[in-house]
């Protein structure tokens, strides 16, 4: 299967699992270019579960990975779906730049 991708989403990640430790389960599968955990590894926030995104170099390794999904890892069973990308869009001028008083009714 081709994908326009290369990141993933993995869901139902342990509260005490470390970004070190998803780097480790998923850099078997490719290259990561960034992997981000939500919330991060130094927050004091008590959590019940943690996000975790993973950008892999090439698009096959999300198709690969895909099959860690429902593998118990730390002591939860992990999810792993496809995650859309976006794409950065060219500098637009800001609403908020543009902000100001509503011009006052003149009538019609």
């Amino acid at each position: 299967m081709n994908y326009t991708t290369k990141v993933v989403q993995v869901t139902n990640v342990s509260p005490s699992t470390t970004s070190e430790q998803m780097r480790t389960l998923f850099g078997f599968l490719g290259t990561i270019e960034e992997l981000k955990l939500f919330p991060p590894d130094d927050s004091q926030m008590p959590v019940t579960s943690r996000v975790c995104f993973v950008k892999f170099q090439e698009p096959e390794s999300v198709g690969v990975s895909q099959h860690l999904t429902n593998t118990v890892f730390v002591d939860r069973a992990l999810i792993v779906v496809p995650f859309a990308e976006v794409k950065k869009a060219k500098a637009a001028p800001s609403l908020m730049a543009e902000s100001g008083p509503l011009p006052a009714n003149r009538g019609l």
